[in-house]
């Protein structure tokens, strides 16, 4: 059943050493008669036998060495096969220089300079380049990226967003049932977002991700400003939201803070969102929601389509659409909380499929 839960703010229009596994062995009990006991005996006499112990080694057992150096879960954004490090670089903030990654499958690496690891599947092309829709290809641009986070995103405001602060505070009583998980920051912009997960504690891992390296360049840049922050809980990742570079259930929550609107096709992306989080995992998301007064104008669905194909990006008009964005991907237990044109939505991979 939907919660809704409305306020009641002015909308506005802003867009080998021996170890155990050495002593795992066969035992193989042979048995072995004396002499003796092969000659006829009085009756008296019983035979006897004596055994002795053969034993044969098993090939090592190999055990996964615990990866404390980054993230885990990270796979091949070709295959979706689990990507192994090739190198002893760490792959937490900072430390991502010269960190190599390498596909089980196809063998492809992939490799981190001193901001974030680069897992889009065209990393390391060297003639082949391709732009993304106008709308994503705004947040690659450095002035855009340099000003989300010193004006731009304030601005939001007026189309009802309470704030970063108050934002995450909403998405925690969501989270809470995946609290002590990992959580992936879709879109994570300069990752105010992403600092507030990583200084609340409430996440082991925290894996911010977007598809513009100037942004990933920004947030790289405010973390390392940051006094006593976490840096071993938080990997930068370049990626599509529409080929995550993780394993399938691996998950345990996906945000994405003011991006859904940007996304160049919404359900591909949130297809892939399911598909990576654990049953039981959480998606939670913000966006714009052009209902009420908006929704009386005529021309506005043509004007959609027109948007969508020109700039890539979506405009949503009711909270039905966006439920039925995340029915029809696979997420169940939808709500969402409004504030004027804001809408925080969240729902949730089943936790089986009985």
């Amino acid at each position: 059943m939907n919660s809704v839960i409305t306020g009641n703010f002015s909308p506005a229009f802003f867009p080998g050493r021996f170890n155990k596994n050495s002593a795992q062995c066969l035992f193989r009990v042979r048995p072995f008669t004396s002499a003796a006991s092969r000659r006829i005996l009085p009756p008296k006499i019983r035979a006897f036998s004596t055994t002795f112990v053969e034993t044969k080694p098993t090939a090592p057992v190999v055990t996964e060495k615990e990866d404390s150096g980054g993230a885990s879960g990270l796979a091949c954004p070709i295959c979706y096969d689990p990507l192994t490090r090739i190198s002893d670089s760490p792959l937490y903030v900072g430390e991502t220089v010269g960190s190599n990654l390498q596909c089980n499958t196809c063998k492809k690496t992939y490799s981190g300079n001193q901001t974030h690891l680069d897992l889009v599947a065209s990393s390391g092309s060297k003639q082949y380049d391709e732009s993304m829709p106008l709308a994503t290809e705004l947040f690659r641009t450095p002035v855009v990226s340099f000003l989300y986070e010193r004006g731009w995103r304030q601005n939001f405001i007026f189309g009802g967003f309470p704030g970063p602060e108050k934002e995450f505070d909403m998405a925690k009583n969501y989270l809470k049932p995946v609290l002590g998980g990992n959580i992936v920051d879709a879109s994570c912009g300069s990752g105010m977002f992403t600092r507030l997960f990583a200084k609340s504690g409430l996440f082991s891992q925290v894996t911010a991700l977007d598809y513009s390296e100037n942004m990933l360049r920004q947030c790289y840049e405010f973390i390392e400003k940051e006094e006593n922050f976490p840096k071993e809980k938080v990997t930068l990742v370049r990626a599509d939201i529409s080929r995550l570079p993780f394993e399938s259930s691996s998950v345990d929550a996906v945000h994405a803070g003011a991006a859904l609107h940007c996304w160049p096709s919404p359900s591909t992306a949130v297809a892939e969102i399911s598909r990576v989080l654990r049953p039981g995992g959480v998606f939670v998301a913000t966006t714009y929601l052009f209902d009420g007064p908006f929704a009386f104008l005529p021309f506005l669905r043509t004007f959609r389509e027109n948007i969508m194909g020109i700039a890539g990006s979506q405009i949503f008009l009711s909270e039905r659409e966006l439920e039925d964005l995340c029915r029809t991907c696979g997420l169940v237990g939808f709500t969402c909380m409004r504030n004027g044109m804001f809408v925080m939505i969240s729902a949730r991979k089943r936790s089986s499929y009985y």
